[in-house]
């Protein structure tokens, strides 16, 4: 039961990232993927984006009743989006978890730097 608990508010800690900057949730359940249900990294980061994806369109269907989502400005986003979310699935398995790990490293700098500065 305390277990349950543990993930839920991962779970939620995650859905509050979404749906406060539009993304980041995968950045806390990675690593609470791989320290509270022991999983591999790469498990870990596939996990992610299962649990990630319905907290984005959750998100984005609450953005778009109350009128903060513009469909057309983010279509081409989407699209390009897409190809990248299939080229990453394709490639993943062939990418050293060292790799990925210092990937997704820089890509947490990268994202504070841009919203410090």
């Amino acid at each position: 039961m305390r277990e349950r608990v543990k993930y839920a508010l991962a779970g939620a800690a995650a859905g509050l990232a979404n749906g406060f900057f539009g993304g980041g949730g995968g950045s806390l359940l990675v690593p609470a993927l791989v320290r509270g249900c022991n999983l591999e990294e790469r498990r870990a980061f596939a996990t992610s984006v299962a649990v990630v994806l319905p907290l984005c369109v959750l998100s984005a269907g609450i953005y778009l009743l109350r009128g903060g989502l513009e469909l057309s400005a983010a279509l081409p986003y989407l699209i390009g989006g897409a190809a990248g979310g299939w080229l990453g699935g394709k490639w993943f398995q062939g990418v050293k978890v060292s790799w990925l790990r210092r990937g997704f490293g820089l890509l947490l700098i990268f994202g504070g730097l841009r919203c410090a500065l």
